[in-house]
């Protein structure tokens, strides 16, 4: 009888907490891999066919795990429940929890933990600190639930802290989920590592290394959250990701009237962070509020803690077959594209408007349409305004804009094209190109020939360092000469330049990240929009010739690493959402920002090059919806729309157009760029013409979808 009610209480025991094990259970309890933390012989495991996740006990409570694979490799280490250091102590102190409860919920099977922060005091008692050390806290700063709930279908992994603060503190930090990728296991080797809009390092690089920044504005361990385009961090080895998401527009905590603080991303591989042989991934508050705050791990200026004061951080963490980029794809499959943005004017409208700008500040007497800055950009209509024109030749703007058009348009002369001329001008610009090609298919970098366009890498040159060797190649350097050669080959029929094509294609058919887009300011291998953009159609175009599949999935390939450049959400304060980023570099080492800035003509002209070539990448690709994609890059560029009363832009390298723009004369162009952070305008005036054609493609995809 006796032993009876021994085993019930043991049972109720280990149902309710864990706190007892038979010897039986501890031979199945499994080993910690992780040695930098103490071990008192008792684990929890969450598992599926997906992930499996091993929770364990400390000498004084529960409070760290192992995440792994189905096959058992071990892809990261959850370091703790949870992490405040304050001012006036200066040893930090871990969230642990003396008991658990597991239990089934409509998300998933659940863990529950019950965590305080540790008391320093009670932990040097009776030791040999006692008589020389004494902090005067007695009781926990933090206590609160800790839940990590596992899916039933897939490896994703929900956490959530709910904390409470007991007392009022001044913190320098309070950590949520920090996981040490690769600890214990394949340390700081990585495929790739994502911070997207703000960092991506490849094989040995580091991120907030060098490579394509120069200090003060590489180190991006913790940026400020608005230059993040997808709240996502994503790490990769030898197949295997793991990514962690979050709600950056969710307020982590905030007091009364005091400003919200939100979740600030902690990225670092290698972990240089916390100096161990890992990579990091980690949230945190208080976040960097103001550029000036980028990057404190430990806060500068301590944010007070009042009694009562809730701390909420909420992610989701998971693996995945791939490498970073199809961690985001995953991402933004389970989430889905946001819808984009409402616009000020519909799509009519804005063309009409459009239309008008060129019918009056964009028209030159004599001249021609267009816009004078540095370089005069003035000359014949653009097709999409021939169309607007036609299609309203009974209203006074459509026969204003005809009689314009006329009056400028070259007369005929009378000849006629010669078609043998024009092939033989083919031929010869493709053999051009095969003196150019290298044995292995690729072309080189030439900055002072072929490939000069301004004098940036000369002043890089000289000023610091090249931005790219002469004779280096990279993803753009070899894919826009491929996509020339597969044009000559098809309209002359000479299958030199279609084998020439075929193998400049495949020597790029290994890269991973794209490069080189912006050559002509921006370090070579920098990651890169219009190299994206390039290689997807490059691809799709060689798939639609050759028949042959690896290229289309390259093309999905390319076209997907754009979510990586692309505002996926926006802070309330400044609408930013499908704005993306050119280069996730500076210019010239020094003068241009493009972690901070946003630029809308690459990501547009993309899109027109694809509509061009008949590529519609939500047939190619249907499991993005790249329609809403495409109408978001449109909306966010409708927004960049100037117009001089706003007063929102100032000039950058051309001061003097700062007059003629009070005057009106670049109404209704968009700027080149735009500040993620204080959420101003500045820059080059970019005629509209890339606009309006997004814009008719648009109108005549959803006309056709309706019939």
């Amino acid at each position: 009888m006796k032993e009876n009610v021994l085993a019930f209480l043991i049972t109720l025991l280990l149902c309710s907490g864990g706190i007892v094990q038979s010897e039986a259970q501890k031979k199945d309890t499994p080993a910690p891999r992780y040695r930098k933390a103490s071990y008192s012989n008792e684990s929890v495991t969450l598992k599926n066919d997906y992930i499996t996740l091993n929770f364990f006990k400390r000498i004084k409570g529960w409070g760290w795990g192992e995440i792994s694979t189905p096959s058992g490799k071990m892809m990261g280490v959850l370091d703790h429940l949870g992490e405040l250091m304050i001012r006036d102590q200066d040893i930090p102190m871990r969230f642990e929890a003396e008991t658990y409860t597991k239990k089934q919920t409509v998300d998933g099977e659940a863990l529950i933990f019950e965590v305080k922060s540790v008391v320093v005091r009670e932990m040097l008692n009776n030791t040999s600190f006692d008589n020389w050390m004494h902090y005067p806290l007695n009781e926990p700063a933090i206590t609160g639930t800790v839940t990590i709930t596992l899916s039933p279908t897939s490896s994703l992994v929900k956490l959530s802290y709910d904390l409470t603060a007991t007392g009022n503190y001044n913190a320098r930090y309070i950590r949520g989920p920090w996981i040490k990728v690769g600890e214990s296991s394949f340390g700081t080797e990585k495929d790739d590592a994502i911070l997207p809009g703000v960092d991506w390092a490849i094989k040995n690089e580091w991120t907030s290394g060098i490579d394509f920044f120069k200090d003060p504005w590489a180190l991006r361990v913790a940026p400020h959250p608005n230059k993040i385009t997808a709240p996502v961090m994503a790490i990769s080895h030898e197949g295997d990701g793991i990514g962690m998401a979050w709600n950056p527009n969710q307020v982590v905590s905030r007091w009364f009237n005091y400003r919200a603080q939100f979740a600030q991303p902690v990225f670092a591989a290698p972990n240089f962070v916390d100096r161990m042989n890992n990579n990091l991934m980690g949230l945190m508050i208080p976040d960097a509020s103001i550029e000036g705050h980028e990057n404190e791990v430990y806060a500068h200026i301590p944010f007070e803690l009042k009694i009562g004061q809730k701390i909420n951080f909420e992610a989701e963490v998971w693996l995945n077959k791939g490498n970073s980029v199809s961690v985001i794809t995953d991402w933004v499959k389970r989430h889905g594209l946001p819808e984009p943005s409402d616009i000020k004017w519909s799509y009519q409208e804005t063309l009409d408007r459009i239309a008008n700008a060129y019918n009056t500040n964009m028209w030159h007497e004599g001249k021609g349409f267009g816009i004078i800055q540095k370089n005069p950009q003035i000359g014949q209509a653009p097709a999409f305004l021939v169309r607007y024109a036609h299609d309203h030749r009974k209203t006074q703007l459509g026969k204003e804009l005809l009689a314009k058009m006329e009056s400028i348009r070259p007369k005929d002369s009378g000849e006629k094209a010669d078609p043998e001329m024009e092939k033989q001008n083919q031929i010869k610009a493709g053999e051009n190109l095969l003196n150019l090609q290298r044995p292995d298919g690729s072309f080189a970098f030439d900055p002072d020939g072929r490939h000069y366009r301004k004098d940036d890498f000369k002043v890089a040159t000289s000023f610091v360092e090249p931005m790219g060797q002469d004779g280096e190649t990279a993803l753009d350097i070899t894919i826009l000469p491929a996509i020339d050669l597969l044009n000559i080959g098809q309209k002359t029929g000479d299958q030199r330049f279609l084998d020439a094509s075929r193998k400049a294609f495949d020597f790029c058919m290994p890269m991973q990240r794209p490069e080189a887009g912006d050559f002509w300011e921006c370090p070579l291998h920098a990651a890169n929009l219009f190299a994206a953009g390039h290689a997807a159609v490059g691809n799709y175009l060689a798939y639609k010739q050759f028949g042959d599949l690896r290229y289309k999935e390259k093309a999905v390939y390319w076209i997907r690493t754009l979510l990586a450049f692309t505002h996926l959400w926006e802070p309330k304060n400044i609408p930013m959402l499908y704005n993306t980023k050119p280069v996730l570099s500076s210019s010239d080492w020094y003068f241009a920002n493009w972690v901070r800035d946003h630029v809308q003509w690459e990501v547009l002209a993309v899109f027109n090059q694809s509509s061009a070539n008949g590529i519609f990448w939500d047939e190619v690709d249907p499991e993005i919806d790249w329609m809403r994609y495409y109408k978001g890059i449109t909306h966010a560029a409708i927004r960049w729309l100037n117009v001089h009363t706003d007063q929102n832009w100032r000039p950058h390298n051309i001061p003097e157009t700062y007059e003629s723009y009070t005057k009106g004369a670049f109404d209704y162009c968009f700027p080149d760029t735009h500040n993620s952070v204080t959420g101003n305008y500045g820059g080059m005036f970019i005629p509209p013409v890339a606009v309006a054609d997004n814009i008719y493609f648009i109108m005549d995809r959803e006309t056709k979808t309706k019939k």
